[in-house]
């Protein structure tokens, strides 16, 4: 067969269930093939490569699965690259497609010619451009293996149009299903240094848990709970760790850090005498700029897929190479040996629903009335009406560091999602139309700044047209506000972070989207609870307090 079938042929072995993308000119031959050979995979057309690529990073952080984006040569290729870096940083199994030029016409001036392995190399596990059919076959195995195993990452496939359309022999087109979900294979740690690590759990006062999105990439989730519930001590997260325990339980802590980070809960970890990080790199953010804790004040254990990773930022007792599953199996067995099945007892849990109480009971904008709407008020009405089946997705800036602090996961697992690795603007919309195709039974809600808003809101159209049921909820402020808070914090000096009011409702409206403005907190709720029992898409334009003016959960601010 020709290799434009063998592409289309090999995301079907390869248990590929959408692919998100946009068309272009050197797409035409697989484009073809996708509409003569009518696989059971569904093409979601978008209308920007960069949404192609958020779509397909939020469907594989929700379903399991790899996420699949395509678009075509030269600004299409480079347009579709924040997504694919977003999913590399973050340990997102994601497999880029990007057509190019007949390879027989480079360093000729060739329209839309670029050198796309060099593009894709910083920002990718893997990159390969085939030059034949063999090679294309070769190149579709090799990118799912390497992203679904090891660390976990984005790989890239060069489609040069002579190559699309190059004679393949039909047995070079296979590639192993096991690929299409991740991790494909876990890599278990060694038993002498987790029982060494184990009885240093056992010998600690004051143990703290920290969980990072390694837990959650490896759906270990039931595992943290059960070593929580045999050491019962606190367990905070990163906010990509958000959703490895149930927030709601008696032992959870919640996110740490300077985005969302509470200071009760940092107290609580700088008074450890021992951190255990699982799945977690220790970064900038998680760690405060690692002054939670400050290296040398209590004994790190650290375990991570990723050996590299170990070690890195703090000095660790305990280094344990393992995908977070394995190595947590492991951990509890040895625990369980020690402790001879019981409980540690190392902290009554009542202790932290103390702090978190006390703590709360003084921020009285959760219950304000003041228009502006304050963020803490609009979390207050969201917790009260989002379904324990909901997924949240947030946009860098106004929405996450309020969702991270204040909103309480009901249950463990992938519930929420944002992009922590670049925190680039107009994530959120783009990527509730993945989440949907990941997760259609259970309800998006996609919460964006409306500076965020002004980046994607072209797929409004891709959502109408498809009618996917999301709820898409702009916090609108008319400034950039994460930047404006920073001027604050630096003397005042606001330049250049203003822009007009926009009508949200409007221009969805005129997308085809259901749409509210909600401008007083007493209307909140029960906006918020018709967006959500609608069964179509719809947005809520909700003017909130700028935030330079907010009480935002963030530690440079708040310091």
């Amino acid at each position: 067969m020709r290799g434009k079938e063998a592409i289309v042929r090999l995301l079907e072995q390869a248990g590929v269930e959408v692919v998100f993308g946009l068309c272009g000119d050197t797409s035409l031959p697989y484009y073809e093939a996708f509409y003569d050979l009518k696989p059971k995979i569904k093409h979601v057309l978008t209308r920007d490569e960069r949404s192609a690529g958020y779509m397909a990073d939020a469907y594989a952080r929700l379903s399991g699965r790899v996420g699949v984006c395509e678009g075509p040569s030269g600004g299409g290729a480079t347009y579709i690259i924040p997504g694919v870096a977003e999913a590399n940083q973050s340990s997102i199994p994601l497999v880029c497609l990007t057509s190019d030029i007949d390879s027989r016409h480079r360093w000729r001036g060739t329209l839309t010619e670029i050198d796309q392995d060099a593009l894709f190399e910083p920002i990718t596990v893997w990159t390969k451009t085939p030059t034949d059919g063999v090679e294309l076959a070769r190149a579709f195995r090799d990118a799912f293996q390497r992203s679904t195993t090891g660390s976990l990452g984005a790989t890239h496939i060069g489609l040069p149009l002579n190559v699309q359309e190059a004679e393949i022999p039909d047995e070079e087109v296979r590639i192993n299903s096991r690929y299409s979900r991740y991790p494909a294979y876990r890599v278990a740690p060694d038993i002498e240094t987790i029982r060494n690590a184990a009885k240093a759990i056992v010998n600690s006062r004051s143990p703290v848990i920290v969980a990072g999105a390694g837990v959650i990439r490896s759906e270990a989730w039931q595992e943290l709970k059960s070593l929580v519930d045999l050491v019962q001590c606190p367990v905070a997260t990163s906010i990509s760790g958000k959703g490895a325990i149930a927030e709601t339980d008696p032992f959870a802590l919640g996110v740490i850090g300077s985005n969302g980070g509470l200071p009760y809960r940092h107290d609580l970890v700088n008074r450890a005498d021992l951190v255990f990080y699982i799945g977690c790199s220790c970064g900038s953010v998680t760690t405060n700029k690692w002054t939670v804790p400050v290296n040398g004040d209590a004994t790190i254990i650290q375990m991570d897929i990723n050996p590299s990773v170990v070690g890195l930022n703090y000095e660790v007792a305990h280094e344990i190479v393992s995908d977070a599953k394995q190595g947590l199996k492991a951990m509890i067995e040895a625990l369980a040996d020690l402790l001879g099945g019981k409980p540690a007892d190392k902290m009554d849990p009542q202790e932290i629903s103390k702090l978190r109480d006390n703590y709360m009971a003084g921020i009285e904008e959760f219950q304000s009335d003041a228009a502006p709407i304050r963020p803490e008020r609009f979390m207050t009405e969201l917790s009260a009406v989002m379904p324990e089946n909901g997924i949240i997705i947030t946009d860098p800036g106004t929405p996450t560091p309020y969702v991270s602090a204040y909103y309480r996961l009901p249950r463990a697992g992938r519930w929420f999602v944002t992009n922590r690795a670049h925190g680039a603007l107009g994530y959120s919309l783009p990527a509730s139309v993945g989440a949907h195709f990941a997760r259609p039974d259970d309800k998006v809600v996609a919460i964006m700044g409306d500076g965020s808003f002004g980046f994607t809101s072209g797929e409004l159209e891709t959502i109408s047209r498809l009618q996917v049921p999301v709820v898409l909820i702009v916090m609108a402020n008319s400034i950039y506000g994460w930047i404006k808070a920073g001027q604050r914090v630096m003397g005042g000096k606001y330049f250049s972070v203003d822009f007009s009011t926009t009508d949200h409702c409007k221009i969805a409206q005129a997308y085809g989207l259901d749409a509210q403005r909600v401008e007083h907190p007493g209307d909140l709720k029960a906006a918020l609870q018709r967006a959500l029992d609608f069964d179509g898409p719809t947005l809520l334009d909700v003017v909130v307090q700028p935030l330079h003016e907010a009480k935002a959960p963030v530690s440079k601010w708040i310091a």
